[in-house]
């Protein structure tokens, strides 16, 4: 059985990624509740699963929003059956419509996971990839509530486990020259888009868009690169053209090449391979329509974005032709073709980096997490990236998603998982727990920073507008859009709420004590909010402020206009919400 080929399907093209929605939505708030993955791995079972539905409800966690009961990889056969999804006979012997019954019976919801290639990340061949109507009318029989879908074994990128030569798809040939007309057009002397692409030894390269999956790019700005030759005619007409270019398959150079005369594609698919990408060659004509006058010819090549955003579209239609239900579509492609862009179209949340960690637990065991890493697998990696990507987020869009919560691995300390949940909340991040349950007791360390109620309204607020990061002691100039990796600093993180209210977030991102008292006042976070505040004239006016720390849940009033973060404890943090008093 074969799936649709996003070669021979040129519906998403990068010129219609607009603002608009593939498919009407749902606005929702992050969804919250347990996935299995980060607690057990591949490891997980039908008896675990049903010991973390009693202590969701023993420990009243879906009372305060933990719905969502999610199976991640590993509970599948490892092969198809004639062709379906089935459920591995010895991990969940009685079957995925009976687990999801279960869970609707304890008023609860249902989650499972796929992945848009031919495989699971775990190796399982049964990658929904050729499958999105037979397995999404199967999902649908077994009433799910939500959907995670993954990125591995993806033939259209050289995602995980996929073969590094599919980067072919991903970036344009290096490009030395075109030819219209009769005249020849350098291609180092053209004008190059974002900041991707680059001139070397007289031929442009990296021709595409930045991988996202780790942590080296900024998400701010244009992360994809074209070059634009302007050519001259002098009148309007057909010519022909040719193009100069080499061949390779990996990460900057590739075969696909797509062409546009100022909006119009004109060209769109694999060129013939070179020996190697310094050995250029010249195209077949490719015939091209200008206007008299200057007309601005695109190099460009818009696939990792394209074919993913197809992928993950099939899903989603698939899903809305077999059934009239309610699903979260959770994308996990991990930031890798920059889904801050386009994940509003087809998605509820977007995954913006690889996982938070790799070293998941088992039955017994409780995995491993960290403050920080030089990879995404910690909880600052995940949160330096996240931080400035407010402006993509929204109630009408979906959430940046950094992963779920390790609170409760082993590795990081309990000051450390408080300020995870208060990053992930004032961050409008889903918040799927990610721990073994059985170890959680009401009253308990862990309990209290997960059934924080004043910390999940912030995640939770009806506003749904995510924290702006409005100062940072790194001395950046714009706080809210500058990638800073160095840990050595305090950030303050301001966000605005319905009922007019700020939170106001203190973070000490190093892991020694902090004792700067750093400050910010009321006309400030207004500026930076930039008009996102719901009552900004009742803030400028107020004679006195309502301040309740919500860690502490000390309450106070204030005439002073000025908030100050007191000494921060080594990785630790201070939020508060601010009322003006009217």
């Amino acid at each position: 059985m074969t799936g649709p080929s996003p070669i021979d399907d040129k519906r998403l093209r990068f010129d219609n990624f607009g603002d608009n929605d593939l498919f009407s939505k749902k606005p929702r708030l992050p969804a919250m509740g347990w996935n299995s993955w980060n607690a057990f791995g591949s490891g997980n079972t039908e008896e675990l699963t049903k010991a973390m539905i009693l202590k969701i409800k023993e420990l009243g966690l879906d009372e305060l929003g933990y719905t969502y009961v999610v199976l991640d990889d590993g509970c599948y056969r490892p092969g198809r059956v004639n062709g379906h999804l089935q459920a591995d006979d010895v991990k969940f012997p009685s079957g995925f419509k009976a687990m999801a019954d279960l869970v609707h019976t304890q008023g609860l919801k249902f989650g499972m996971y796929n992945d848009i290639g031919t495989r699971l990340c775990s190796g399982a061949e049964v990658g929904i990839y050729g499958f999105e109507k037979t397995d999404c009318e199967d999902y649908i029989k077994w009433e799910i509530d939500f959907i995670k879908v993954d990125n591995c074994y993806y033939m259209w990128d050289n995602a995980t486990f996929a073969n590094p030569e599919n980067a072919k798809y991903s970036y344009a040939p290096n490009i030395k020259s075109i030819e219209v007309g009769g005249r020849i057009y350098d291609a180092a002397e053209a004008v190059i888009t974002g900041t991707r692409a680059s001139v070397k030894d007289g031929y442009v390269t990296s021709i595409g868009t930045f991988d996202g999956t780790a942590p080296d790019h900024s998400p701010s700005g244009l992360r994809s690169s074209e070059l634009i030759f302007d050519v001259e005619a002098a009148e309007d007409g057909m010519e022909d053209m040719h193009v100069t270019y080499a061949t390779g398959a990996e990460e900057g150079v590739g075969q696909w090449l797509q062409i546009a005369a100022e909006d119009n594609i004109i060209f769109d698919g694999l060129l013939p391979a070179t020996g190697s990408p310094e050995d250029f060659e010249t195209s077949q004509s490719i015939p091209v329509n200008l206007k008299k006058g200057i007309n601005k010819i695109r190099i460009m090549n818009h696939r990792r974005q394209e074919n993913t955003l197809h992928s993950y579209t099939e899903i989603r239609r698939e899903l809305e032709n077999a059934g009239d239900r309610d699903i979260v579509f959770s994308i996990c492609e991990w930031g890798k073709t920059q889904p801050q862009n386009w994940g509003h179209k087809v998605g509820d949340s977007w995954r913006i980096l690889n996982d938070i960690t790799f070293q998941v637990g088992s039955d017994g065991d409780h995995g491993t997490a960290s403050w920080e890493s030089d990879y995404t697998t910690s909880i600052t990696s995940q949160y330096n990236k996240a931080v400035i990507m407010d402006e993509y987020a929204g109630l009408g869009k979906g959430w940046n998603d950094p992963d779920m919560l390790v609170i409760g691995m082993n590795g990081i300390d309990m000051t450390m998982c408080l300020s995870h949940m208060a990053m992930w909340c004032m961050m409008n991040s889903p918040l799927m727990l990610g721990l073994d349950l059985r170890r959680v007791n009401k009253g308990d360390d862990i309990y209290n920073i997960i059934s924080n109620k004043d910390l999940i309204a912030l995640d939770q607020d009806p506003l749904g507008i995510q924290a702006k990061r409005i100062f940072s002691t790194a001395g950046s100039s714009e706080p809210d859009k500058e990638y800073i990796r160095d840990n050595k600093r305090i950030d303050i993180l301001a966000k605005p709420l319905e009922n007019g209210d700020i939170a106001l977030g203190f973070f000490n991102l190093d892991q020694v004590i902090k004792d700067d008292n750093i400050s910010t006042d009321i006309d400030t976070i207004l500026k930076a909010l930039d008009n996102k505040a719901v009552s900004t004239d009742a803030l400028k006016k107020a004679a006195s402020f309502m301040v309740k720390d919500l860690i502490t849940g000390g309450v106070y009033e204030t005439p002073e206009r000025t908030f100050s973060s007191g000494t921060l404890a080594a990785c630790g943090c201070k939020v508060i919400r601010i009322s003006p008093v009217t």
